[in-house]
């Protein structure tokens, strides 16, 4: 893990304004620490608010929150990217085509199952800001299971857990017990096996002499050669034949 400074960075209004700043390129940062109390948000909001800022150009890397189940025995020392979360929040960066703000939950959380399979990712990306200033991030998730993220206090993302994240099984699944019938045919549109080319179809020529063009005048077989018409498509050619 990289080491983590307590600073107040580069650009500040008041030096005493102190916040965590990772210190060196390239490393993986992690930083846990317990709640006083535990706590329960059930019938209450639970937000999740803090700033961030990127002091030089980032080309990837995370700057999330993530929230841990509680009830269970924790080694912090073991702390890592593998560890189960309940909720992960913030901005990631990684390149250029992936810059997104997180919003993930855990379900169900708590289960013996729980873990990384369990993770449901934000169906629709959620933008994220990448220039030097600093940015405040906010998740709202409401007792009444609707969601609100929030960047630089302006809303970026509304709506409904259950319609934003897949938490519900679906109401509706291909029953198992059918299959393909053997005789299915998947083809919408066959030749007609009645149609047959037309006689003579073969026989019409893309192209024919222009009708209306006269051998000029002054043209002399045995010095120019034997004078041909300059050919038009032919209105009555139509294509190959299908």
């Amino acid at each position: 893990m990289g080491k983590w400074e307590a600073t107040s960075g580069k650009w500040y209004g008041d030096s005493s304004d102190l916040a965590l700043q990772t210190s060196e390129d390239a490393r993986f940062y992690g930083l846990s620490a317990p709640l006083d109390t535990p706590f329960n948000n059930k019938g209450k909001d639970l937000i999740i608010q803090y700033s961030v800022k990127h002091e030089q150009a980032i080309d990837c890397g995370g700057a999330y929150i993530k929230l841990l189940p509680g009830g269970k025995k924790f080694d912090a020392k073991k702390f890592g990217g593998d560890t189960t979360y309940a909720l992960m929040f913030g901005p990631d960066i990684c390149g250029s085509s992936n810059r997104r703000t997180h919003v993930i939950f855990n379900y169900p959380e708590g289960s013996e199952k729980a873990g990384e399979d369990n993770n449901l990712l934000i169906k629709k990306d959620v933008r994220t800001e990448t220039d030097k200033l600093s940015h405040l991030y906010t998740l709202v998730v409401k007792a009444d299971n609707t969601f609100e993220v929030l960047i630089d206090n302006k809303s970026e993302r509304v709506g409904s857990l259950s319609d934003e994240f897949d938490f519900l099984e679906p109401k509706e699944i291909k029953d198992p017990s059918k299959s393909k019938p053997s005789d299915w045919v998947d083809e919408r549109r066959i030749p007609d096996p009645d149609d047959k080319k037309p006689e003579g179809y073969d026989d019409v020529p893309p192209e024919i002499p222009d009708p209306e063009a006269k051998k000029p005048d002054d043209w002399d077989d045995e010095d120019d050669g034997e004078w041909e018409p300059p050919m038009l498509d032919n209105p009555e050619f139509k294509g190959t034949w299908r």
